[in-house]
């Protein structure tokens, strides 16, 4: 015999207006909550890679940034080198000037040359070390002679027999000293 339901007992048994019972929600409901955590996990994993491009490119920027300017300052560098020699024998021939050619309008040119030649380069950044009276510096100075001084030039530079010069505070020529020693 078949039992009868009573109108109660189908309204409990039947879902109501098309939606599912408890039991069929939960299990409807987990597929999908476990869909939005692959979906959350997926976006953190976009975000960090995202976040790690953005770095990297920012970085990249800044490295290549840095590479040229290396480059231009070395070039810079490498023509200041092949500068250097000329102003060298420009300062060794007005130390060794007769007297009255030191007044000649023309000797005055050359000075004006040489003044420029020094303006140029210390408007790209190059400086001459000052070395006479100066300890020594193995970074800076080049010691190619020692001679006898008192204690008190001991250590000392002498004589600066060339001068050398930094580019940007970094030494692109050491000078070429004498120190004393006791």
């Amino acid at each position: 015999m078949e039992e009868q339901q009573t109108p109660m007992e189908e309204q409990v048994t039947q879902p109501t207006n098309g939606e599912p019972t408890a039991a069929e929600g939960q299990a409807a409901s987990d597929p999908l909550q476990e869909r939005v955590r692959q979906l959350e996990q997926e976006v953190n994993t976009h975000r960090d890679q995202y976040l790690r491009a953005a770095a990297d490119l920012k970085n990249f920027k800044r490295r290549t940034e840095d590479e040229r300017a290396n480059l231009i300052r070395n070039a810079t560098a490498g023509l200041i080198m092949k500068l250097l020699p000329i102003l060298d024998d420009f300062d060794l021939a007005m130390q060794h000037v007769p007297a009255d050619v030191a007044e000649t309008s023309w000797f005055n040119g050359l000075l004006g040359v040489q003044r420029k030649l020094r303006t140029v380069l210390e408007g790209e950044g190059v400086k001459p070390i000052e070395a006479l009276g100066q300890p020594f510096d193995p970074n800076f100075h080049d010691a190619v002679m020692h001679e006898d001084a008192g204690p008190e030039q001991a250590g000392k530079v002498t004589a600066d027999l060339r001068t050398g010069y930094t580019l940007h505070d970094r030494v692109i020529r050491p000078s070429m000293v004498k120190v004393g020693q006791e």
